[in-house]
């Protein structure tokens, strides 16, 4: 059967594989959708789309226009995918528009009065630290810092602060500040010869300013403060704008343009390099050694082992020294036991069957370039999608093992593996989304999104599993490497480091290990806002985990056939998939530590999805955990001479 199943997926993959190197192979003939370059000749307008406001301490996204800042006369909504609505992404036009290789001063935006609630909601955002997200040509607005300790090195932060907090000289009471001008600059790079050019670069310096102008208001009123005419313009030392009732806020913007080296191939580059050093690529490459030097260790010692016990168990030649052998060999009638709740085993090994196909091929197009931060929520659709095509993997594998513990209501399989784990995830997140909905937040996932979900689980994901039960159904059970004794084989009393909850616990050590430095990296990517670029680099760790999962449910399997305990099938797979457990407890530790929650929604939500996180990883490393001791206890039972 295990071979059955392998050559299920070997053909699977390198279906996937042929199709991902044609379309390298063809990869100069096309740009991906939403990412083809724009030329752009002088004057050409360019529209600033404004996306939503986020916030690291609340983690509560909500829609830029929720606050009451300038809008054009018709808001638009830009079309978003799956992803991007489901990361609370709502992405709209602005009133901010550019005319390109054209610079201005001083554009008045909107004036705006302030009252008791819009001061409030101002007021709640800055307490928060809500960063304003714009779009240009497909590039997120960045402010550009310099590093403290280099110089010649810059950081850019995503978006910029709705305000600040800040006193008055002489005055200890706090008080609340806007950022009401905004100093464009957009980067890009010329084509001397058909003197287009291409947008390679967009940032923002944010000044809160309180303009002043002479007379009454109207449109022809020229600020004080901020006048192109005089050659006046915004530096940081004018008085600041303050957010109170009954105060008046102009909106005002300056835009510059600046020629830059940088190809627009390249034009990511310096927003993925981020705040990271060096010496976070060392330290992951020092890991990654330490798990490689202990993973050939352990895979010597376990060919030494079983070498010399095969060797000395064909030797063998009479019943007597058989008898008085101890080991593994004298649980071989037992071994192939159908386990307790063998079904609930099937099930979890053709969900993690599942996973583990969604997570291989996401990573290979992701590694590839085809799911690059450019293509914003692209990540997030693929996995979604590929986790619904995948059921025909997932039901075909779960089937095939309740064949191989003699079940014949292959259906009622199906039917859990197509159920359970969705059905888990679903209940939660459904809770989440209510939270969330409750908070007004841009982060609720609106009605239409949620019937997609459930038309990709119940329309694709279900038709899919079942179909892949049926053709697990009609697949021929081979036989097992030895008989199974009628009467089960009394297991002898064991040490206390082979207690099953010790020995699973310890088993997932390992595992976590390998991941738990690229863990770092991911978790600052999702709650921090910063983007995730190193897909080659995870891929690599993704197999060095599965290496290590492998070899660490084998090597205790061993142990604990050796100690006369044939009750692998579930220790097998909890054993790796323990490792699970030590991320959550990461994810907890990580989040009182380097996040700065203060509400309790939000709390919830962290760890709502770090607990569905965490589940998905405790069935990928708990199915590779069990199919590796399956082809282990194949294999060694099978090498050796069973009177």
């Amino acid at each position: 059967m295990v071979r059955g199943i392998f050559a299920c997926h070997l053909w699977l993959w390198i279906s996937v594989f042929f199709l991902l190197i044609v379309n390298v192979k063809h990869g100069t003939c096309f740009y991906l959708p939403g990412v083809a370059p724009e030329d752009f000749h002088k004057g050409d307008l360019l529209m600033v789309k404004v996306n939503k406001l986020t916030s690291t301490k609340t983690q509560l996204p909500y829609s830029y226009y929720s606050l009451p800042y300038c809008h054009p006369e018709h808001i638009v909504d830009s079309a978003e995918n799956l992803g991007e609505v489901l990361r609370g992404d709502r992405i709209e036009n602005s009133p901010y528009v550019f005319k390109m290789r054209e610079p201005q001063m001083c554009n008045v935006v909107c004036r705006l009065t302030l009252n008791a609630k819009t001061a409030k909601e101002f007021k709640e955002k800055i307490d928060d630290e809500y960063r304003v997200n714009m779009i240009l040509d497909n590039l997120p607005l960045v402010v550009p810092l310099r590093r403290p300790d280099r110089e010649s090195s810059l950081v850019y932060l995503h978006g910029f602060l709705v305000g600040l907090k800040g006193q008055y000289a002489g005055n200890k009471e706090e008080k609340h500040f806007i950022h009401n001008h905004l100093t464009f600059v957009v980067k890009y790079h010329k084509d001397p010869v058909t003197e287009t050019s291409r947008i390679v670069g967009f940032e923002v310096k944010p000044f809160s300013v309180r303009h002043e102008y002479e007379g009454e208001w109207d449109k022809t009123t020229r600020l004080t403060t901020c006048d192109p005419h005089a050659r006046k313009i915004v530096s940081g030392s004018e008085s600041p704008q303050e957010v109170e009732d009954k105060k008046e806020i102009i909106f005002t913007y300056d835009i510059e343009f600046q020629e830059s080296d940088v190809k627009w191939a390249s034009r990511w580059d310096s927003y993925l390099l981020m705040a990271d050093d060096q010496i976070h690529w060392f330290s992951i490459v020092n890991s990654l050694m330490i798990v490689l030097f202990l993973s050939g260790m352990v895979a010597m010692i376990m060919l030494r082992t079983l070498y010399r016990d095969i060797s000395k168990y064909n030797q063998l030649e009479t019943q007597e020294e058989a008898q008085e052998e101890t080991g593994w060999k004298l649980v071989h009638g037992d071994v192939f036991r159908p386990p307790s709740n063998s079904d609930l085993l099937c099930v979890y090994v053709g969900t993690g069957i599942q996973f583990f196909g969604m997570i291989l091929v996401t990573m290979i197009f992701a590694a590839l370039g085809f799911l690059s931060p450019s293509n914003r929520g692209g990540l997030m659709t693929a996995m979604l999608l590929l986790w619904a095509l995948m059921g025909l993997s997932g039901g075909y594998s779960s089937v095939c093992l309740y064949k191989r513990f003699k079940g014949t209501e292959w259906k009622k399989i199906a039917l859990k593996t197509a159920f359970m784990f969705p059905a888990i995830a679903f209940a939660i997140f459904f809770v989440l989304n209510a939270l969330i909905w409750g908070q007004k937040s841009s982060g609720a996932v609106p009605f239409g999104t949620m019937f997609a979900l459930v038309f990709l689980w119940f329309g694709i994901s279900v038709p899919l599993v079942f179909l892949g039960g049926y053709m697990g159904s009609k697949k021929p059970v081979g036989e097992d490497p030895v008989k199974t004794n009628k009467i089960a084989r009394q297991i002898p009393e064991q040490a206390w480091y082979m207690n099953s909850v010790f020995s699973i616990l310890i088993g997932g050590i390992l595992p976590f290990g390998a991941v738990f430095i690229e863990l770092f990296f991911i978790l600052t990517s999702i709650w921090l806002h910063q983007f995730y670029y190193i897909f080659g680099f995870l891929f690599i760790v993704f197999l060095i985990l599965i290496v290590t999962c492998a070899e660490i449910s084998i090597v205790l399997c061993y142990f604990q056939l050796c100690s006369e305990d044939y009750l692998w099938w579930w220790r097998s797979y909890l054993t790796s998939g323990s490792s699970a457990l030590y991320l959550f407890l990461y994810a907890a530790f990580y989040f009182f530590t380097k996040l700065e929650i203060t509400k309790p929604v939000s709390g919830v939500l962290y760890f709502g999805y770090m607990v569905l996180l965490s589940y998905g990883f405790f069935v990928v490393t708990g199915t590779i955990g069990f199919y590796a001791c399956f082809w282990f206890t194949r294999l060694i039972y099978s090498s050796v001479k069973i009177d």
